[in-house]
């Protein structure tokens, strides 16, 4: 039911985007989406206030009043804020928005809602992506898609149906940034991870407490799967504390969207930056890191990094930031703290420059924890056979040894250019490595799958990850 429906939603507005490019389209229908859930639980607290002002055994219950005090009551910011529920000026309402839909400056109309929203609600500062009046859109296109927006309902009363609600719009809002990421191609991955990469980084580091990290959180894919990783294990939102930086202004925009509409309190930085020349969060030691960067960045230096603490194991090459993001999150994990990044299969041989005695000095102080090769045709923007790289700050078990895992061959094709791993392979995957972690009799080495190997044995391959023999037996 829920499938057809974003389904629906998705085709009708694909529709009316006409000619418009899915890059600027996404940020136009996302945002209304946004304001529509903002809009919904405050409509929602505003019913439930009436009723309560008029109930003679309720506390709130007001007697006497006249239509302007009851307006000048439910007006009442305080009334929304003790229950977490983000303050809307009248002009900024979703049906006040919705009766507007038709008039010829709508998009004027819903920029100034989003300012509105803005000035009331600190928090949401500078994360509203003010570009409505500037829409390029067919005469009553945009005004088209306020009405399509307006068939999702978030504004249920009870808790159970609160949380149905939220959880409504979240897949909706996630299932958009994906079909949108397929329509950019190439360009969409640059803020979107898909599902089933984010679904195994986060199977297998497990992030059931503590500050959860992404130093290049895109539209923040990685924060909602760890948060429903954490609910799925008996665990409650706010369990974790979210840290993330995002360079790009709109993409970080979109992940804060993210973010606030699922509940998740977050940490974004004071304002969108590079990770690596302007670290937003310089002192955080987090317990998981996780990340997929862009593949070989070749323009990342900046004089300014020359002799940064990040560069334990030795100054990243200039021309590739692999080797930095690898650094960077090793450099800000809590002494039990793990990290899992996606990065290029060239990472795990490349001696380019100083990558390789990089990857010899990280591998000697055992700081690789679990190598994972993955298929091609994963991603929406490269064809670049992919990898993951898990790292730990210090080996309680397994001591010496890296375990080696070959799932090239275990995706599935769900388009003619794409695959993915289906839930068994990942739940499969994430199995081998706790098996392994707790080093009882549950592992063994599986011939042409997982091979546990001893650093002395990486060594001797001159400390390249990538040999496919990793994951046979040894003869």
């Amino acid at each position: 039911m829920l499938d057809d429906i974003k389904k629906t939603l998705w085709a009708t507005a694909d529709k009316l985007r006409a000619n418009m490019d899915a890059a600027e389209y996404k940020h136009i229908v996302l945002g209304l989406i946004f304001v529509k859930y903002i809009s919904d639980p405050f409509q929602t607290r505003r019913a439930e206030l009436t009723h309560k002002f008029a109930d003679t055994s309720d506390d709130y219950f007001l007697g006497e009043v006249d239509q302007a005090q009851l307006h000048a009551e439910l007006e009442d910011r305080d009334y929304y804020r003790e229950v977490n529920v983000f303050w809307v000026p009248e002009a900024a309402r979703w049906e006040t928005l919705r009766a507007q839909a038709k008039q010829a400056d709508i998009g004027k109309r819903i920029d100034d809602a989003l300012s509105l929203i803005e000035t009331e609600n600190p928090k949401l500062k500078g994360i509203l992506d003010k570009r409505y009046a500037r829409v390029q859109l067919p005469d009553g296109k945009l005004g088209e898609l306020v009405d399509l927006v307006s068939q999702i309902g978030f504004g249920e009363s009870t808790d159970t149906a609160k949380n149905h609600a939220r959880d409504l719009l979240g897949q909706v809002y996630e299932y958009f940034l994906g079909q949108f990421a397929s329509a950019e191609g190439k360009r969409g991955g640059q803020f979107y991870t898909p599902a089933s990469i984010v679904n195994t980084l986060v199977s297998v580091l497990a992030p059931h407490h503590g500050q959860v990290y992404d130093p290049c959180c895109g539209s923040g894919g990685m924060f909602v799967q760890s948060e429903k990783f954490i609910e799925a294990h008996g665990g409650k939102l706010g369990d974790v504390s979210i840290y993330g930086q995002e360079a790009n202004p709109t993409t970080w925009r979109l992940a804060a969207m993210n973010l606030a509409i699922r509940g998740i309190d977050f940490n974004l930085g004071k304002e969108p930056d590079d990770t690596f020349v302007r670290n937003q969060h310089p002192d955080l030691r987090a317990d998981f890191v996780l990340a997929n960067p862009p593949f070989n960045i070749s323009d990342w230096w900046h004089g300014s990094l020359e002799g940064d603490p990040r560069w334990v194991y030795g100054t990243p090459p200039q021309g590739n930031a692999n080797y930095a993001w690898l650094q960077h999150m090793l450099y800000h994990l809590k002494p039990t703290g793990r990290a899992g990044i996606v990065l290029a299969n060239g990472s795990m041989s490349s001696s380019q420059n100083t990558e390789g005695d990089i990857r010899r000095a990280m591998v000697e102080a055992d700081k690789v924890e679990v190598m994972i090769a993955l298929p091609g045709q994963l991603f929406f923007n490269t064809q670049i056979p992919a990898c993951l790289w898990f790292l730990v700050k210090e080996k309680r078990a397994r001591q010496g040894e890296v375990l080696f895992i070959d799932a090239r061959k275990l995706g599935s094709m769900i388009s003619r250019v794409q695959c993915e791993f289906t839930v068994d392979v990942i739940e499969r995957i994430a199995g081998t490595v706790a098996a392994w972690r707790d080093g009882g009799a549950e592992y063994a080495d599986v011939a042409g799958y997982c091979r546990s190997v001893t650093l002395e044995e990486i060594a001797e391959h001159g400390h390249v990850l990538s040999r496919g023999g990793m994951s046979e037996p040894r003869r």
